[in-house]
């Protein structure tokens, strides 16, 4: 082989390597400040469809062309071929970790799964309190249990379980982070409690929140999280879909009638993706909705989802299999 041909090839070879096999899996957050092209190869810059993230988006990094990274691989939803490469120039990251170990660690070796701010969404979860009291499994006592049984307390609207930061890599293990310990102000327990039932007995449950899921976010304080949770399951009771379960307490409701509810609210046949419902045996127990890390204010969740929809609908071993789903009644 001639020597210029030798190096021709050896050049070659040296920046196929670079895109190829120093790649490294990595995870989190591209947020577009230009827009550029989205490449299905950087070595050949082919981007057959034209497509380009867009500024103010923000795109899930699965891998970067090295650790010294000038090119990200992000997934673009709604394309047929969604992992595509972006230029670092074009855009932030946010919360970038390497895979390389198991669990997923930072750069400085610590578990990702427990350090703050690194959720890619969040999960609010609501109860149908009166299906899970009278049919879940749960240690210890339940004191708005009691009171449910007894007559005292009458609850007809989904209530408050839990406002969680997500991270998807991490499943459920998210959590369990170092923060400040929760004190809430007497107008936040008020402002929560309707919507929260257990905060009308004490605030043990709140604080195991708090201490599992609340700390792994830094951008609101304790008391701006929960007002805001509660916000958040005031605005899903009052859907079209949290009302479809209020309308139809002590009898059924179709679960493709449920996400046929979604569907219409937000205007999109995507959006059920965000939903999941939680059953005990044949009764509703939970509603959960996946929301987008950056929670925005708005008049209903139609708002603060702005259709970000999850590309497919989380799994859980409780979901929710039969199209018919009982109502329990609260109270005697």
């Amino acid at each position: 082989m001639k020597a210029p041909l030798a190096a021709l090839l050896t050049g070659l070879f040296g920046l196929w390597l670079s895109f190829t096999a120093w790649a490294e899996p990595a995870q989190g957050n591209f947020v577009a400040n230009q827009r550029c092209d989205a490449f299905q190869s950087i070595r050949k810059q082919t981007n057959p469809d034209d497509l380009k993230v867009q500024p103010g988006q923000r795109y899930e990094v699965v891998e970067v062309n090295r650790r010294e990274y000038d090119w990200l691989r992000i997934r673009v939803p709604g394309s047929d071929t969604p992992l595509r490469w972006v230029s670092a120039g074009c855009g932030s990251v946010e919360g970038l970790v390497f895979n390389t170990r198991k669990p997923a660690r930072t750069e400085s070796g610590g578990e990702i799964c427990s350090v703050p701010d690194q959720h890619d969404g969040y999960v609010l979860a609501a109860t149908w309190q009166p299906g899970f009291c009278e049919h879940a499994r749960y240690n210890g006592k339940k004191p708005e249990c009691e009171s449910l049984d007894s007559g005292e307390l009458q609850i007809s609207h989904l209530t408050l379980h839990g406002l969680w930061p997500n991270r998807q890599s991490c499943g459920k293990d998210y959590g369990h982070c170092a923060g400040p310990a929760m004190q809430l102000s007497a107008d936040t327990l008020a402002y929560v409690r309707p919507w929260m039932p257990n905060f009308r007995y004490g605030t043990s449950f709140g604080r195991y929140q708090w201490d599992k899921h609340g700390v792994c976010q830094t951008q609101m304080d304790d008391d701006r999280y929960f007002r805001r949770a509660a916000d958040l399951v005031r605005q899903l009771d009052q859907s079209a879909a949290g009302q479809y379960i209020v309308a139809n307490i002590g009898g059924a409701i179709s679960k493709r009638a449920f996400y046929e509810q979604v569907d219409a609210d937000f205007g999109s046949g995507k959006a059920q993706n965000n939903f999941l419902l939680i059953c005990s045996g044949q009764y509703l127990q939970e509603v959960r909705v996946a929301l987008p890390r950056e929670l925005k204010q708005a008049d209903s969740l139609v708002g603060v989802v702005d259709g970000q929809f999850a590309a497919s609908r989380a799994r859980d071993r409780n979901e929710c299999r039969a199209d018919r789903i009982l109502i329990e009644a609260g109270g005697r």
